[in-house]
C-alpha cells in the first residue's frame, strides 16, 4: 500500500469511529475523540460531559466499545481513555447536540440558535458561528446563521484554532443539521497584536566606596635596657661631703696672714 492510500485509510477509520462513538455515547454528552497510533496499539481518548455513562456499570458499556472497535473496525489493540470536557459551552459538538436536541422537542429554531449562541458567548468565547438547515418553516430547504464575535473562516488559523461540531435533528418534516463552531477563550489569534510600553529604568544610585577598615599601628616594643644603666638609673646622685670645707678654709687662711 502506498503512502496515500495509508493515510486515506485511516482518515476513513478515524471518521467511521467518530460517527459510531457519536451514536453510541449521544447520552453522556459526547464532546469528540483523539486517536493516536502507538507501539502497544491504537490509544483513544474520549471526551464526555458524563464520564460515568460512557464506563458504565462495571465498565460494561467501555468492555463493549473496546469489543466493537476491535471486530467492526479492525484496530489493533485499541485501548479507550475517558476523560471530562471539561466547560461544555465551549465545545463545538456539545453545543452541536444541544441545539439538535432542543429542535427535536419542538423549540423554535431562531429561539434555539439565539439561545446556544448567548450561552457560548457568556461561557467567555472570542466569537461563535451557528448554522441551522433544512425544512425550518416550510416545504423548501434554508439555512439560517447566528454569528457574534469574532470567527475565523479561512487558512490554517481557522483549522487549528476553531473547534467545530456537527450534529443532526430529526423532524417530521425532514433533517435539520446543526453546525457550530467556536474560539475559545484562551486562544491567540496571529492578527492579535499588542503594543506594550517599554520598561522604565529605575533610576540609578552611586554608591559610595566603602571606607576601608583602619588597621591599628603597632606600637615598636620598648628597648631592652642593659644590666649596667638598670644600676646607673637605680643610684642616687651623691651629695657633697663636709669633710671638703675645712680644707678650702685650711688653705685660705695662709693667705691672710700674709698679707
Amino acid at each position: 500500500m502506498s503512502v496515500e492510500k495509508k493515510f486515506v485509510a485511516e482518515g476513513i477509520s478515524k471518521a467511521l469511529v467518530n460517527e459510531y462513538l457519536a451514536e453510541e455515547l449521544e447520552r453522556a454528552g459526547y464532546g469528540g475523540m483523539v486517536m493516536n497510533r502507538t507501539p502497544m496499539g491504537t490509544q483513544i481518548t474520549v471526551y464526555a460531559e458524563k464520564p460515568g455513562m460512557v464506563i458504565g456499570k462495571g465498565g460494561k458499556l467501555i468492555r463493549k466499545i473496546t469489543r466493537d472497535l476491535d471486530r467492526k473496525f479492525h484496530l489493533d489493540n485499541p485501548q479507550i481513555d475517558v476523560q471530562d470536557v471539561g466547560r461544555g459551552d465551549l465545545n463545538g459538538r456539545v453545543v452541536a447536540n444541544r441545539l439538535a436536541s432542543s429542535l427535536e422537542r419542538g423549540w423554535y429554531f431562531r429561539k434555539a440558535g439565539q439561545s446556544m449562541m448567548r450561552r457560548v458567548m457568556d461561557a467567555g468565547a472570542l466569537g461563535c458561528e451557528i448554522v441551522i438547515s433544512g425544512k425550518l418553516t416550510g416545504p423548501r430547504s434554508r439555512t439560517e446563521k447566528f454569528i457574534s464575535g469574532y470567527i475565523k473562516h479561512s487558512g490554517k488559523p481557522a483549522i487549528d484554532l476553531v473547534d467545530k461540531g456537527y450534529s443532526v435533528a430529526i423532524k417530521k418534516l425532514g433533517v435539520i443539521g446543526c453546525q457550530v463552531r467556536i474560539i475559545p477563550p484562551d486562544v491567540r489569534l496571529p492578527d492579535d497584536f499588542r503594543i506594550e510600553k517599554p520598561p522604565v529604568a529605575p533610576p540609578v544610585v552611586e554608591k559610595k566606596p566603602a571606607a576601608k577598615p583602619q588597621v591599628p599601628v603597632a606600637t615598636p616594643a620598648p628597648e631592652k635596657k642593659s644590666d649596667l644603666d638598670q644600676l646607673l638609673e637605680s643610684e642616687p646622685v651623691a651629695a657633697p661631703s663636709p669633710l671638703d670645707e675645712p680644707s678650702v678654709k685650711a688653705d685660705s687662711e695662709p693667705c691672710a696672714k700674709e698679707e
